[in-house]
């Protein structure tokens, strides 16, 4: 398995980003999938009408808090782990993957005691109606139950990768989806078990990949090993661990705050169906998304071994390949949006006033997509050699200091597609300012090899 670290320093950037990317990439669409399938099978309910899309909607800013602390403690021990081994450091790395199970213990079961014990006033504060809470309560209830095995999933999916095995680490994740689909079918439509059902599918899965990854580090052939000595929670460790991961989770807890801002918009504006529009839109933006985030975590690894080693030149070739396919990707993306918005719509809820919502509003939400590309792999390469401080900046410059302000000032003046246009201007904007702070980072680096090769 050390064989599989050290080609990260010598294969050819290209082959290893495919290697890396592609399970990757496949890990994120399944990883995906899970809530997309659940709002697929829910919006196809016999006697199901637009509001439990709307109920879904509601609920997503609590799942995207889970998944913020779910890439605080999986990327950060990742990118972590592949730096410490690139210098040779085993030990620590085998300390840092204990310390980030306990970490996902503690997290995982603060947060759903949290959520069971307040969550109407969570739900109605994130943009539940009367009509729409009851739809929301029956799916989130559920699944906080699984939080634990949510964020174990997670933080192995990520570790495994950097382990050396993506291949593994995207059989779980395809297995688990395709779990969670058989199981949704079967539940909500065989045993009659309505939107619970598909939270009880979404739980169940999870544990199974849960279970699967420690499996994986206790008895499997892994690289690393999770030793019981691990566990305890090392101060210094996790200081490490979150530095390096608070920048996704600064993103992912921004994206949340920005659907809460923007669930409370879209009702004040356009009623429950504008927010089912959004959770429509939201699943489509996954689809689209998912795979650029597989790029960019399949770059991450690549990125932080060969900047651990100082070989500058292969980050920086990883740094322009994963952001040619990403722009590439995001593209396609794009063109399929634009042109075919409502069949892809109508996979979710055929209710004409709901489709009709959510075609207009996808078109301006995304028009800007392919800028994408830049500021999320711009911010991976930032923080995958370990500037936390840049990388945080620029997680946060997209979701809160531009996106924010966007929700709440231009829908004053343009109503509902103030929403809608909030997004592409924050889009534009950062995109500009990632690629100046990653070419001064690029630039430096290039600085620093040509005094080495002027002392040599």
């Amino acid at each position: 398995m050390q064989n599989n670290q050290q080609v990260l320093g010598t294969e050819p950037i290209g082959k290893l980003l495919v290697k890396y990317s592609l399970p990757a990439i496949i890990g994120m669409m399944v990883n995906g999938l899970y809530n997309v399938v659940d709002r697929i099978f829910i919006g196809n309910m016999p006697g199901v009408g637009p509001l439990a899309i709307t109920g879904l909607g509601v609920t997503m800013p609590i799942m995207t808090i889970m998944l913020a602390f779910g890439m605080l403690i999986g990327v950060g021990t990742a990118t972590n782990i592949s730096i410490r081994l690139g210098q040779g450091k085993r030990d620590e790395a085998e300390k840092l993957l204990g310390n980030a199970v306990t970490l996902a213990l503690i997290v995982g079961l603060t947060i759903m005691v949290t959520g069971l014990m307040f969550g109407d006033q969570i739900l109605q504060l994130f943009g539940a109606s009367p009509d729409s809470l009851v739809y929301a309560k029956a799916y989130i209830n559920v699944v906080l139950l699984g939080t634990v095995f949510n964020l174990i999933a997670f933080i192995f999916n990520s570790t495994i990768r950097g382990d050396g095995n993506p291949k593994l680490s995207a059989t779980i994740m395809v297995v688990g989806c395709g779990l969670n689909i058989i199981l949704d079918a079967l539940f909500i439509f065989v045993f009659n078990m309505g939107i619970r059902g598909a939270a009880f599918a979404t739980i169940i899965a999870q544990c199974v990949t849960a279970i699967w990854g420690l499996t994986y580090y206790t008895k499997g052939n892994s690289n690393l090993k999770l030793r019981k000595k691990n566990l305890k929670l090392d101060k210094a460790l996790v200081i490490t661990i979150a530095a390096i991961g608070s920048a996704p989770f600064a993103m992912q807890l921004a994206a949340s705050c920005v659907q809460v801002i923007s669930n409370n918009a879209l009702r004040t504006h356009g009623g429950d169906l504008a927010i089912g529009a959004m959770a429509t839109i939201n699943s489509i933006i996954t689809m689209v998304g998912m795979p650029i985030i597989g790029i960019s975590q399949g770059a991450q690894p690549i990125i932080g071994f060969n900047y651990g080693c100082e070989k500058f030149d292969r980050a920086e070739k990883t740094l322009k390949l994963a952001t040619i396919a990403a722009t590439l990707g995001l593209t396609i993306g794009w063109v399929v949006v634009q042109f075919f918005p409502e069949p892809i719509v109508s996979m979710f809820n055929r209710d004409a006033n709901l489709v009709a919502i959510s075609v207009d509003g996808i078109r301006k939400y995304l028009s800007m997509m392919p800028l994408i590309g830049m500021s999320m792999i711009g911010a991976n390469y930032i923080q995958s050699i370990g500037n936390a401080k840049k990388a945080m900046f620029l997680s946060l410059l997209r979701q809160v200091l531009l996106l924010v302000p966007m929700m709440l000032i231009l829908p004053k003046f343009l109503g509902l597609n103030g929403v809608w246009f909030a997004q592409p201007v924050a889009d534009v904007i950062s995109c500009i300012v990632t690629f100046l702070v990653v070419r001064k980072e690029v630039l430096s680096h290039r600085d620093k090899t040509d005094e080495a090769e002027s002392v040599a």
